[in-house]
C-alpha cells in the first residue's frame, strides 16, 4: 500500500493510496460489515449502517467522536481500478459542523489580541 496523497482540507482530509489488490476485494473490505468492522469498528460510527452507497464505487459513513464535544464526520471511501490491476482507493474525511470544531478547538492562549465585550 503506498500513500500517495494527503491533502488538507479546511473541514477534512483526503487520502488517496494504490493498492495492489484487485477493486472487488477492496469494496469487500470497506462495504461487509464483518470485514469492515477489523479496521473500522462500529463504536466509532454514529450508525453502523452506510449512509449512501454506490455499489463497487462509492459508500459512505457517518462517525462520531467518543469524548465531547461528540463532533460527527462524514467518512467517504471511493475505489477505481488501476492501470497496474489493482486500486487506487481515495479516503475522503470532512467534518460536518466545522464552525463548532475551529471555535471548540481554539486554545486558551493563542496569543491573539484580548478583546472586550460590552454589556
Amino acid at each position: 500500500m503506498n500513500d500517495v496523497k494527503n491533502e488538507e482540507q479546511k473541514n477534512g482530509i483526503e487520502l488517496e493510496y494504490e493498492l495492489a489488490e484487485p477493486p472487488q476485494k477492496v469494496w469487500r473490505a470497506i462495504s461487509i460489515p464483518e470485514f469492515r468492522e477489523n479496521w473500522l469498528p462500529k463504536e466509532a460510527l454514529a450508525d453502523p449502517e452506510a449512509t449512501s452507497v454506490t455499489p463497487g464505487e462509492e459508500v459512505r459513513y457517518r462517525m462520531r467522536d467518543s469524548t465531547p464535544p461528540f463532533l460527527e464526520s462524514t467518512v467517504t471511501f471511493r475505489i477505481v481500478p488501476n492501470a497496474a490491476g489493482g486500486t487506487s482507493l481515495r479516503i475522503i474525511h470532512e467534518l460536518r459542523n466545522a464552525s463548532f470544531a475551529q471555535n471548540a478547538t481554539a486554545a486558551a492562549n493563542n496569543n491573539s489580541p484580548f478583546f472586550m465585550l460590552a454589556a
